[in-house]
């Protein structure tokens, strides 16, 4: 379970920096525009308030008021829905990774080793169910979000590795039940 949650920790701290490098490469080149093309982002912003409702006038005294006081953040935020000062770490997203994963495993692993062997799989089934449900609603409510398309995703993608792993396994000699 540590060389597995290793893993994960890898793989979501290279997915995690490459979405920081793209993060970053948008806000280099706002940069880059804001110095050498003000005009146009002066527009480019006024049309962007102007999409969201405001009438031209409003919209360009926004803009304008907006980089006066800090363009790039208001380039950023608008246009790039990022805040430049806040960009995703990397190294939290593995950590919770790591975390999660280890601790998520935990479940099954316990679930599977206690039951009689006839049960074991469906123990294991139904306890990585729970883990599901419970982590599908916990970080809804720590995203402020509505719990119930959380918990549905959660379960349905863990069912559908689960069933897709067993298979696998069937096929190649190694799972049973």
């Amino acid at each position: 379970m540590p060389v597995s949650s290793l893993s994960m920790a890898g793989g979501e701290y290279v997915s995690v920096s490459t979405q920081r490098d793209t993060e970053q490469a948008a806000v280099r080149l706002e940069q880059w525009e804001l110095a050498n093309l003000p005009e146009q982002e002066m527009s480019e912003l006024t049309g962007i308030y102007q999409e969201r409702g405001l009438s031209e006038p409003l919209a360009r005294q926004v803009a304008q008021e907006l980089m006066a006081k800090d363009a790039l953040h208001a380039h950023a935020e608008a246009e790039l829905h990022i805040d430049p000062d806040v960009l995703t770490s990397p190294w939290q997203a593995a950590g919770a990774s790591f975390i999660s994963f280890a601790i998520g495993g935990l479940l099954p692993l316990v679930a599977i080793l206690f039951p009689l062997a006839g049960w074991r799989v469906a123990v294991c089934v139904a306890a990585v169910v729970v883990g599901l449900v419970v982590t599908g609603f916990l970080s809804a409510r720590l995203g402020n979000a509505g719990p119930r398309a959380a918990v549905v995703r959660n379960v349905a993608v863990g069912l559908l590795t689960m069933a897709v792993t067993w298979a696998v396994g069937r096929l190649f000699g190694v799972a049973t039940g």
